[in-house]
C-alpha cells in the first residue's frame, strides 16, 4: 500500500468537527457510502463559528463536511480544538452497544472515551457534552443498526 493510501485510508474515516448532520444523503454523492466516517453521507449544517447559517453544498458535503480533516473548506476555523473525529463500536451484548470516539488534533487522539446505547430501551446511557459529537455519534449508530438488520447487496459484498 502507497503512503497516499493509507493517509487518504486514514482522513476517509473521521468526520468533520463542525459538521452537525440532520439527516441521511440518499443522492449517492460516494461510490461507497458505508465506508464513510459515520456509517453513510449526511446533510447537514455547519457550526464553524460565524458560518452557522451557511447552506452546505454537495460538493462540500461530499469533500469535506462528510469526511474530516477539510483542510480545504475555508470555513475552517484556524484555531480548534479538534480536526476530525472519529467513532467504533467497541462491544455490544445484553441490548447494549458501547462507542468508542477519539477526537483527533494535527493526526493524533486529543479527547477520547466511551458512548454506551441501550438499544432495547433506545436511550444514551452516557453522551457526549458536546452536541456536535453526540450527534454523530447518533448517526454513526443508527447506520451501524441499520447495517445489521438490512441484508447486504451483491455489490457491497463485491466491493
Amino acid at each position: 500500500m502507497s503512503t497516499m493510501t493509507v493517509i487518504w485510508t486514514r482522513r476517509a474515516r473521521v468526520a468533520c468537527p463542525y459538521f452537525m448532520p440532520k439527516h441521511r444523503c440518499e443522492i449517492g454523492l460516494w461510490f461507497h457510502p458505508a465506508r464513510l466516517p459515520l456509517g453513510g453521507g449526511w446533510h447537514g449544517s455547519c457550526t464553524a463559528p460565524g458560518h452557522e447559517q451557511v447552506q452546505l453544498t454537495s460538493d462540500e458535503l461530499r469533500d469535506f463536511c462528510n469526511l474530516g480533516y477539510a483542510a480545504g473548506c475555508a470555513r475552517l476555523p484556524e484555531q480548534r480544538p479538534w480536526d476530525a473525529i472519529r467513532f467504533s463500536i467497541a462491544r455490544e451484548g445484553n441490548s447494549q452497544v458501547v462507542m468508542t470516539y477519539v477526537c483527533e488534533i494535527n493526526h493524533h487522539p486529543g479527547a477520547h472515551g466511551t458512548l454506551e446505547y441501550d438499544v432495547s430501551a433506545r436511550t444514551w446511557m452516557n453522551s457526549h457534552p458536546d452536541p456536535r459529537v453526540q450527534k454523530m455519534a447518533e448517526c454513526y449508530l443508527e447506520s451501524y443498526l441499520l447495517r445489521k438488520t438490512t441484508p447486504a447487496s451483491a455489490d457491497e459484498i463485491a466491493s
